[in-house]
């Protein structure tokens, strides 16, 4: 694949469509303002083979995804934080680690790519968000809420103009460490949330923010009697 033009410049914001014509379409698909590919490894070693040419190039091109490493499998995610875009620097990694997966026999899935968001409508979004910031333990960024691992979807909070019948208009569970669920809900709950139910605890406790949007905090504990 030729990279773009814009290679010149490896600041300079790139197009999803020249992303697109510029990236293997075996691997790599434009999501969400980033480029991903899904690599089938076959098994766990190769998956962590392909994870550590991948850190080697990197390194090498001073540009890092995010990867993530399961059984049989290799996320490669990529954009340039710098700039809040895709540029020719993601264009040239990608390529990077299309010829590692061609190498080590790497099979790109790019029906599998996918990201996700979830969109909370609100009245008062400014009294709603700290809710899920807290309950989640996410990071706010310009407005949105993102998790630091990097492994959950964005929340982002969409203004309604008058209410709506139904009970609640989003429910989400989240799971934690059994010694976390305390303090979890603790925050959830200091940031102006509510406790519905505490009926099957420790299994979960279902809380709601202050427009009835409901989160379940669960954990492995008392799955059997609830």
């Amino acid at each position: 694949m030729t990279p773009p033009s814009a290679a010149d410049d490896p600041r300079a914001p790139l197009t999803p469509q020249e992303v697109t014509a510029a990236v293997d379409a075996r691997h790599w698909r434009v999501v969400l303002g980033t480029v991903r590919a899904v690599l089938d490894t076959g098994d766990f070693a190769r998956g962590a083979e392909v994870v550590a040419r991948i850190a080697a190039v990197a390194e090498s091109l001073g540009h890092h995804p995010d990867v993530l490493l399961r059984y049989g499998r290799v996320v490669v995610t990529t954009s340039s934080h710098d700039v809040n875009a895709l540029t020719s620097r993601d264009v040239a990694l990608a390529a990077a680690v299309t010829a590692i997966a061609d190498e080590l026999g790497a099979v790109g899935r790019p029906e599998l790519v996918t990201a996700q968001e979830i969109a909370v409508d609100a009245l008062d979004i400014a009294a709603v968000r700290p809710f899920w910031r807290a309950v989640l333990a996410y990071d706010e960024v310009d407005g949105e809420l993102v998790d630091p691992t990097g492994l959950g979807p964005a929340y982002w909070f969409q203004q309604m103009d008058e209410p709506r019948p139904q009970r609640n208009r989003i429910h989400v569970d989240v799971t934690v460490g059994a010694d976390q669920a305390s303090a979890r809900i603790e925050a959830a709950l200091a940031a102006g949330g509510h406790l519905v139910s505490d009926a099957y605890a420790p299994a979960w406790w279902v809380l709601a923010d202050p427009e009835g949007n409901e989160a379940c905090v669960s954990t492995w504990q008392g799955r059997e009697q609830a």
